[in-house]
């Protein structure tokens, strides 16, 4: 009993520690952050101007570009990730074949971010400039559409791993209820694996979207960091994460400095509100399958 009461107080102070260090990051972010709180208030998200001579902030530009690339780059991620884990939790859910697949996705997750960055200066930026030649628009090759690419990569082995364990845990009385009723595999998949395994799956996505809203170095080599709202998902641009990057070590004011910090509570502050409307999300569905 004494055992037992000790394995549950640890497991609470871990708990509780995990909480004192996210408010203190929190807390820490905004005492730094309050000169240019103070100075800018809430037009500071609204406003598109940058510029530290003037020492005039706004944040506006860095979250269009945070959130067009991390929703571009999961609508990117999808299919594929989907179609991964249809083909290693469905068809081939175990064997040398799902093994190796298995192992180049998890791969994926282990490549680090810079090495993304430099692959896609060297092959993915050159392909996009052929595709912006094709579209008949001008072919910088760096902007929103690249770093979105580089994003879906580095996020699909999260979204696909789960995705695959989600869709295992299915039981195999419901899959054979679904074929005895005279169901295809593919009606089977649609209207008995899907409905069942959504929040899990939904959970991936989730994931994986926090994942690429903080992303730094590889869309900081891609994006083309230029302060300007994109008129087109093919333009440069820059996000919360590589202004942070790029500029943090060249602020040159106390204020452009608060302003700086500012921007990592405002990606800390967006990524905490994706996490619980997720969470939110999860739960209902989860409760609705269930039920």
């Amino acid at each position: 009993m004494k055992a037992e009461k000790v394995f549950r107080g640890t497991l609470s102070g871990t708990s509780y520690i995990v909480m004192i260090l996210i408010g203190g990051i929190f807390l820490t972010l905004l005492i730094g952050a309050w000169p240019s709180i103070v100075a800018f208030k809430l037009p500071f998200l609204f406003t598109t101007v940058w510029d530290p001579v003037k020492e005039n902030f706004g944040a506006a530009t860095f979250i269009v570009g945070t959130l067009l690339t991390s929703f571009m780059a999961l609508l990117i991620s999808i299919p594929f990730s989907l179609s991964i884990a249809l083909l290693l939790g469905e068809y081939y859910r175990s064997g040398i074949f799902s093994r190796i697949i298995r192992t180049f996705v998890d791969l994926l997750a282990s490549v680090p971010s810079v090495v993304y960055g430099l692959w896609g200066i060297a092959v993915l930026i050159p392909a996009v400039r052929l595709i912006e030649r094709q579209l008949h628009v001008v072919p910088y090759g760096v902007g929103m559409f690249t770093a979105a690419v580089i994003l879906a990569i580095m996020i699909l082995p999260y979204s696909a791993s789960i995705a695959i364990e989600v869709i295992k845990l299915v039981p195999d009385d419901l899959r054979s209820a679904g074929f005895a009723i005279g169901a295809t595999r593919r009606e089977m998949i649609f209207n008995v694996v899907f409905p069942y395994a959504r929040s899990g799956i939904l959970a991936g996505f989730l994931l994986s979207l926090g994942r690429a809203l903080g992303e730094t170095m590889a869309v900081t080599l891609v994006i083309g960091n230029v302060i300007q709202l994109p008129k087109t998902i093919f333009s440069p641009g820059n996000t919360l994460a590589s202004v942070i990057a790029s500029q943090f070590t060249e602020a040159n004011g106390s204020l452009h400095l608060a302003a700086m910090i500012e921007l990592a509570l405002v990606l800390f502050i967006i990524t905490t509100i994706i996490n619980g409307i997720s969470h939110q999300v999860i739960i209902r569905l989860g409760g609705e399958v269930h039920a």
